[in-house]
């Protein structure tokens, strides 16, 4: 029996891009007609545009193609997760529908995941965003490599092909808020990584702004390290000791010295305000850490669906205990 390779799709806003993505996906399966079958699983995050329409008339068309609509937007991170778990064949792909992810690497991802490795992942060895961005998303990957606990592979995206053993393991995980690239990592199964060149957008507009990717930044580095922390530990023990030698010092200065001796005003305000800094950045992180711990307690489900086209069986939804049901 041909083996089912689903490839999930999460959309917000992509209204020009879904039919040129789905006529792509079909025609590379189409080549690998013989050995396998394929399904296209959309999930709509609330688009404000004609993606839905758009989403209906490919589901009315072709029966490969499944799509979940939900009630409102559950971020970037919940919504695709959602749809991973939806996606029951023995490979699973995941892919951006910005047309920034190139389908046609999904033959190397199928050819590597033949070979045996469970995780197959596109890493973009080049990209045509601007050298700003490079630069920091370059910084970004090196500061998570030093401070994670897990070995992170630099510039993957989350494009790749992952088996269903592993999707298995990342249900099981019961994640309410679930850094995937992290989990993969975590999950340590040998990673395949295959180089792509990645393209700018053709058409509309991303919905990544500075606190999307900051929130994604951040659940990065919370997710999988301790590191800063730690820092705020030490960084605490250091400012202690230097205000104690600071005062030491000043307290012999004013001995020897009683009556030329001044500290004055300015060096004591920059103290101060240099303290209630680091103290103030350190306090934020610590927040950070307190907000990924009550995320994990509230245990809200990833996503409330509106509507699912195409789909035989039920939803699954995630209980409190880490068992599943299907609504």
């Amino acid at each position: 029996m041909k083996k089912l390779i689903s490839v999930v799709t999460p959309c917000y806003n992509e209204e020009g891009n879904v039919r040129e993505l789905y006529d792509r996906i079909k025609a590379v399966f189409e080549k690998l007609a013989d050995k396998y079958r394929y399904e296209q699983i959309f999930i709509d995050n609330a688009s404000k545009d004609g993606t839905v329409a758009e989403l209906r008339k490919l589901a009315a068309a072709d029966p490969n193609v499944k799509v979940i609509l939900n009630v409102r937007n559950f971020g970037q991170v919940r919504s695709p997760a959602h749809a991973l778990m939806q996606a029951h064949g023995d490979a699973v792909i995941g892919m951006a529908s910005d047309l920034q992810d190139p389908p046609e690497l999904i033959p190397q991802f199928l050819a590597r995941w033949e070979e045996g490795y469970k995780v197959a992942l596109g890493v973009r060895a080049s990209t045509e965003e601007s050298w700003p961005m490079a630069s920091i998303r370059g910084l970004y990957y090196r500061l998570l490599a030093r401070v994670s606990d897990v070995e992170t592979v630099h510039f993957a995206t989350g494009f790749g092909l992952f088996d269903r053993e592993v999707m298995d393991h990342f249900r099981a995980m019961n994640d309410p808020y679930p850094y995937f690239r992290g989990i993969l990592s975590e999950l340590g199964y040998p990673i395949a990584r295959i180089p792509y060149d990645q393209p700018l957008r053709k058409r509309g507009l991303t919905s990544n702004n500075f606190y999307t990717l900051f929130d994604l930044a951040m659940l990065g580095i919370t997710t999988h390290s301790k590191v800063p922390l730690r820092l705020a530990t030490l960084g605490g023990f250091a400012l202690s000791a230097m205000s104690l030698f600071v005062a030491f010092a000043y307290l012999v200065a004013k001995l020897l010295f009683w009556s030329q001796f001044q500290l004055g005003v300015a060096p004591l305000l920059i103290g101060i305000f240099a303290t209630f800094s680091v103290q103030l950045f350190f306090l934020g992180l610590l927040g950070e850490y307190i907000g990924a711990v009550h995320t994990q307690l509230a245990r809200r489900p990833l996503v409330i669906e509106k509507e699912r086209i195409n789909f035989e069986e039920a939803p699954v939804t995630r209980l409190a205990s880490g068992s599943e049901m299907k609504q």
